[in-house]
């Protein structure tokens, strides 16, 4: 999930309205049987490009990014727990008192037990994007697809936000995005689930509904492979 979407009408941080309407997103999603792993980016709080940009070390500004990102999870567990679905954070940095690590066999424990897993702290490496956690983590655990949630309702040959004209896919291969240059992901994360043979489904966030809608087959969004 983008962090970016979990600004909502906001200019940066949390919404928590949106928060919620996320969560019972999830909880509906669940609900179907599909077990569900979710690794959630931190540009709504900070974003370690952006930083190293402004001239911060790129190193320190991809681990304040990464404790966005736990920020993040933690906002969306507590929001979960609310509406009544079981959660736990993972993350790749090491902070037991607020959430456990990252240990693979642990993460397929508590999906065999019904729970959503929140994998944070990206892949607990500098220079890596969360694209690239969320490729790593669904090739570890044998994820059966990659959802990527954001605020775009799929891909384009160009930024639709800026580009009224822009032309959207509906279908594309992994090679298709890396040839193309298509803005999607990364290479790292494209070619991690291309060598995996993942699938990625690319569609809105801000649309009530749609996780639901995708993992019950819905041609929404864009699919990448499969």
């Amino acid at each position: 999930m983008s962090g970016e979407a979990f600004k909502g009408n906001l200019e940066y941080g949390i919404d928590p309205q949106f928060l919620v309407n996320i969560a019972e997103d999830i909880r509906d999603a669940h609900s179907l049987g599909i077990q569900i792993g979710i690794v959630i980016g931190g540009g709504n709080i900070f974003r370690g490009v952006a930083g190293a940009a402004k001239g911060m070390d790129r190193v320190t500004a991809d681990y304040t990014g990464m404790l966005a990102t736990v920020m993040n999870a933690l906002a969306l567990q507590d929001a979960l727990t609310k509406v009544g679905v079981d959660s736990r954070v993972q993350t790749a940095i090491e902070m037991r008192e607020v959430a456990e690590p990252f240990i693979l066999r642990r993460a397929i424990r508590h999906f065999e037990k019904g729970r959503i897993v929140i994998f944070a702290g990206g892949t607990g490496n500098p220079y890596f994007t969360t694209d690239t956690t969320a490729a790593l983590r669904a090739a570890e655990i044998r994820a059966d697809a990659i959802l990527k949630a954001t605020k775009v309702d799929g891909v384009y040959n160009e930024d639709p936000v800026t580009h009224p004209e822009a032309i959207k896919f509906e279908t594309l291969l992994h090679m298709d995005v890396l040839n193309k240059r298509l803005k999607v992901m990364d290479t790292t994360a494209l070619s991690l689930s291309m060598d995996n043979k993942i699938p990625i489904l690319v569609f809105s966030l801000k649309e009530r509904g749609n996780i639901k809608r995708v993992l019950s087959g819905e041609k929404i969004g864009t699919t990448i492979g499969g």
